[in-house]
Order: structure tokens, then C-alpha cells, then sequence
């Protein structure tokens, strides 16, 4: 049975990837910085879901609940994210919001990965994905939300370079555009269903092999330009 660590399941895409991995049958840790307690998503009182109560950002609580389990993690998604300050323009810069939206998007995703390593090491066929954005890829020139645009960049190049440190471990990496997603980030007018996006992105973990590793998808497969 496969085992699946997500951060930030307390809602939107988090929520909905450990729905539907619960839905398989897996076993889910799910991460949050409260106690996942959304009861529509039927999760919460689920015998396969185990619930991790950590800041992405606090490295030293990562750390303890890696101890805390004892069991090969065969999927990590690193989907714990945010937006980012109000103001993230180059002319005028929230440099405190950008140093969080950096910590949060860029940094924990290596943090955590780091720390649940040993458990990933376990597993017969280890994957690490982690949500980035299209809006993170340097073909696109947009301006706007800038400290999220350099943060998700930040983010691919961390886990293009993991890619590389990872293989020779067996374990593949890849970094996923989850679309444009109704959620509160994404806002209601947004184009991809959770449901959608959700289904995409754990179909390609579940196919991912080291054949594939170091590479930027989109929801639905595609690649996406760095």
C-alpha cells in the first residue's frame, strides 16, 4: 500500500490530494500548521489519515515530526504554499513579506524534504513533488507578484538540483504546475476544478520514475519551460 506525505492539507489542493489518495486506499500524513478539521472533506476521522501539526518554516518541528513516525514514505508532496505580501512589485516591495513568501515556498520544500529523507530512502520507489508555478517559469516575463514568481522559480531550480542529488538514490523529483485552481488563492473565477487538479497531480506521481526525474509539468503532463 502506498504512503503519502502532503503538506498543507487543512485546504484547497492539499485537501483535496489527500481526499483522493484516501480514496485509493493509501495511507496519508498529511501536514498543517492546526489540526485538519474541514469535515466535508471526510478525512479527519478517516483510520488511514494521520495528521502532522508543523510549520513548514519552523526546520526544528519539521524535524520532530519526522521523528515522530516510523514508517517508509513512498510520496512526498511539498504543496504547503503562499501568495505572498500585498504589495510584491520591483518599484514597490514588501522585503519582510518577501523574505516569509521565500521561506515558505522556496526553502521548506528542501527543509522537509530533508527531514523525511531516511523515510523516503525506505520505499521501494521514492517520489518528491512539489507545487510550483507556471508563473515561476522564466518564460514569462509578467512583473506582477513578483516575491511568488521568484519564490516558485527559486523553488524549481532547488529541485532541479535535488533531482541530481537524488537519482543516484533511486529517488525521482519533479516539480508540477497544479493550474490555475479555484481556491482561495486561486479565487472562484478560477479555470481548473480542485478535484481536476488534484487527480492530475497524484496520476503523475504515481507514474513518475527516475526516467522522469528533474522535470516541471503541468497538472495534466505536459511539460512546462523553465
Amino acid at each position: 500500500m502506498t504512503t503519502i506525505l502532503i503538506t498543507g492539507t487543512n485546504r484547497g489542493i492539499g485537501l483535496e490530494l489527500a481526499r483522493q489518495a484516501l480514496g485509493k486506499g493509501w495511507t496519508v500524513y498529511g501536514s498543517a500548521r492546526a489540526l485538519v478539521t474541514d469535515p466535508e472533506a471526510h478525512i479527519c476521522a478517516h483510520g488511514n489519515f494521520h495528521d502532522l501539526v508543523f510549520d513548514v518554516t519552523d526546520h526544528g518541528a519539521v524535524r520532530a515530526a519526522a521523528a515522530s513516525i516510523d514508517a517508509p514514505i513512498d510520496i512526498l508532496i511539498n504543496n504547503a504554499g503562499v501568495i505572498g505580501p500585498g504589495r510584491q512589485s520591483t518599484l514597490e516591495m514588501d522585503f519582510e513579506g518577501f523574505a516569509r513568501t521565500l521561506a515558505v515556498n522556496t526553502m521548506a520544500p528542501l527543509a522537509v524534504t530533508q527531514a523525511f529523507l531516511p523515510h523516503l530512502k525506505r520505499s521501494d520507489h521514492a517520489r518528491v513533488l512539489s507545487i510550483s508555478s507556471l508563473m515561476g517559469s522564466m518564460s514569462h516575463a509578467s512583473s506582477d507578484r513578483i516575491a511568488y514568481r521568484a519564490s516558485k522559480a527559486g523553488l524549481n531550480k532547488v529541485m532541479q538540483a535535488l533531482a541530481t542529488d537524488l537519482k543516484p538514490l533511486g529517488i525521482a523529483v519533479a516539480t508540477l504546475h497544479p493550474g490555475w485552481v479555484r481556491t482561495d488563492m486561486g479565487g472562484a473565477g478560477a479555470a481548473v476544478a480542485p478535484e481536476a487538479s488534484a487527480a492530475g497531480i497524484l496520476r503523475i506521481a504515481e507514474g513518475l520514475t527516475l526516467g522522469g526525474t528533474g522535470r516541471f509539468h503541468t497538472w495534466d503532463g505536459s511539460d512546462v519551460a523553465w
